[in-house]
């Protein structure tokens, strides 16, 4: 019984094989769109692109142009191949600007950028082209149905962006590299002011302020530990009652203490 299923569903594999190789050798175009379109639909993607392939140049400038272009562009998004999709989609909106697809396609383009944006700690080229993509959808089709979603995927293209520059200042606190971790950390705010770790950040530059002030010169330690100070008390302004009080105090009363000395001897 077995071999007799394994036999009768080599023939069904092989039957299939032999009406799609037909189809590709065969010059029935309108057919082989026909057939293009439905291995799309039924989810097989990698039997439509070739044929897809084949019809852009074949239907290229007639009526059928248009619905070629388009299904090409979402076969390859249906394969993966977000780069090649999100060029094609990109290509459709200004080949094709009047068409009723194409704010669909401005939209999958930018989509195809996000899909493309990887892990915070590697290059975020494509997130902000996929930022920049949302930003001129919404500009060219303020009343889209789309608008809300292109919102909340930005927001979460700007969190991965500022956790790789809050992972990066934190780098720099790491490598005591103090100086630097001092300037990235601000960076961060000023890119992004209303960062979830705003907190954390605040108390990091008290933190990395008292650490370079500790390591610097004589000569340059108590302008260096104003600078905790006043750090301080822009962290305690913003978060009177942060779970990293109680250490940013003892910064900031080192400090003190430290100046006082140093004003001492002289």
């Amino acid at each position: 019984m077995k071999r007799f299923l394994f036999v009768f569903l080599s023939i069904v594999v092989l039957s299939g094989c032999s009406e799609y190789n037909k189809i590709v050798k065969g010059t029935d175009y309108n057919l082989k769109y026909e057939k293009a379109v439905e291995y799309y639909q039924k989810g097989d993607c990698f039997k439509a692109l070739p044929l897809f392939e084949e019809l852009m140049s074949y239907f290229r400038m007639t009526d059928k142009g248009e619905d070629v272009y388009y299904y090409y562009a979402k076969t390859q998004y249906c394969m993966k191949d977000y780069y090649l999709a999100g060029y094609y989609f990109k290509r459709f909106t200004k080949n094709f600007p009047n068409s009723i697809r194409a704010e669909e396609c401005a939209f999958n383009s930018a989509l195809c950028y996000m899909k493309n944006s990887p892990d915070f700690f590697l290059d975020q080229s494509d997130t902000y082209n996929s930022i920049d993509e949302f930003q001129l959808f919404m500009n060219k089709y303020p009343e889209s149905n789309l608008v809300d979603s292109c919102n909340s995927l930005i927001k979460g293209l700007r969190s991965k962006l500022e956790l790789k520059s809050f992972k990066k200042s934190n780098l720099y606190f790491k490598m005591e590299k103090y100086r630097s971790a001092i300037i990235a950390f601000k960076t961060t705010l000023e890119k992004f002011p209303d960062t979830e770790y705003k907190e954390e950040i605040l108390f990091m530059i008290v933190k990395a302020n008292f650490m370079f002030a500790s390591n610097s010169i004589e000569s340059k330690k108590v302008e260096r530990f104003e600078a905790t100070i006043d750090s301080y008390l822009t962290f305690v302004d913003s978060f009177e009652k942060s779970s990293f009080l109680k250490t940013a105090e003892s910064y900031y009363n080192s400090s003190i203490r430290e100046i006082e000395k140093k004003n001492n001897l002289n």
